[in-house]
């Protein structure tokens, strides 16, 4: 197994110029492509169709590629679309292909392994529930044999992108007699955020399954992934799933780490997962380093009590801007000031993914 990533830079939520360039000289192969990660600038909330706009893109690319329709493309490829470029972030998608090869490895150490996966679509009234994370469970794990990762600590990134409600979604439950979780369509979000990563925490053993209950979602915060990134669309109904580790039957040319924030400005935990990677930012990423570097990828979250470092905030007290768009605004700060570059990947919202207030944070990079 082979995988190889690539990062181009994205002009609005429709601009695939930057893919269109890789597969037309030939560096990427469109039938390899597993999954693509974008982050596009829309407000990260219900009513972010940046989302649906490149995923449509997308398919409408990949489809004449390979000659499929766009339901096929789905099959094939798992795409992810994040809202929200707040701040300095800069747009952009990561590519990821992957190819088997023959090739004999000359040591065991691991490198770079992915596996993606999706559960099938979920009723309203599933979402956010334990019946939500359940299926990414039994998903994940899945994915992690595609992956061909043995070991759940090898796993340094998982990516959900998972469904949300909407009134019609709500209206349509009710008319069979079904209940949803919450009527809130915002809140909405960040249940199925946090069913989604606790389905990730059950499969990596990272929590009791028998302790995940409908009221530890959202509630229990003392339940949560440390590799979890979960990031809620109006733009589909079911789960798509990419593991991301590292394994010895991976010939790749890169590796990926992570480590956990404990809240937006811990810069310590960045440079952490950087030295996971064997990458020194003392204080920032060297030039030389920089060229290793392939991508970060973070969650970030206002705690709810609203303090940072037992600082008042106004994240939670500010009605004009949702607190997750704040949160992705300085986490990216945070990161770009390192690693000395603004296209990296942060979604808002960390429902048990990492401790309240903070967010994993994972990354890629070619082998030294």
């Amino acid at each position: 197994m082979k995988i190889e990533i690539y990062k181009f830079p994205m002009n609005g939520p429709e601009d695939l110029s930057g893919l269109r360039s890789l597969v037309e000289d030939g560096t990427v192969i469109p039938n390899e492509i597993v999954a693509i990660i974008a982050k596009t600038e829309g407000n990260g909330n219900v009513n972010d169709f940046t989302r649906g706009y490149t995923t449509f893109a997308i398919k409408s690319m990949l489809s004449n590629y390979l000659g499929c329709t766009h339901s096929n493309v789905s099959e094939r490829v798992s795409i992810v679309c994040s809202g929200g470029c707040e701040g300095v972030m800069s747009p952009h998608a990561t590519v990821f292909t992957k190819k088997n090869v023959n090739e004999n490895k000359v040591s065991d150490d691991k490198r770079f392994a992915i596996g993606v996966n999706k559960t099938r679509e979920l009723l309203p009234e599933e979402i956010g529930t334990c019946i939500h994370a359940k299926l990414v469970y039994q998903n994940v794990k899945e994915a992690m044999a595609l992956a061909l990762i043995e070991n759940v600590k090898d796993v340094h990134y998982v990516q959900i992108k998972c469904p949300l409600l909407t009134s019609g979604r709500i209206n349509d439950a009710e008319r069979r007699g079904k209940q949803v979780v919450t009527k809130d369509t915002l809140k909405s979000m960040a249940f199925s955020r946090g069913a989604s990563s606790l389905g990730v925490a059950m499969a990596l053993n990272e929590v009791d399954e028998d302790k995940i209950v409908d009221s530890t979602i959202c509630n229990d915060w003392s339940h949560f992934s440390s590799v979890a990134s979960a990031s809620a669309g109006i733009e589909l109904m079911n789960n798509e799933i990419i593991v991301m580790g590292n394994s010895k039957k991976s010939i790749s040319n890169c590796i990926i780490g992570h480590s956990v924030m404990n809240d937006p400005i811990d810069s310590m935990a960045v440079r952490n997962a950087l030295q996971s990677v064997g990458i020194n930012a003392n204080p920032k990423v060297d030039i030389d380093d920089q060229k290793r570097l392939i991508n970060v990828f973070a969650k970030a979250e206002a705690h709810t009590s609203g303090l940072v470092k037992n600082r008042r905030t106004t994240m939670l007290t500010d009605s004009d801007i949702n607190s997750t768009r704040y949160a992705r605004a300085v986490v990216n700060a945070v990161i770009a000031s390192i690693v000395d570059d603004p296209m990296v990947y942060v979604s808002g919202g960390s429902e048990h993914q990492g401790p309240l207030g903070g967010g994993p944070v994972s990354v890629i990079a070619y082998i030294a």
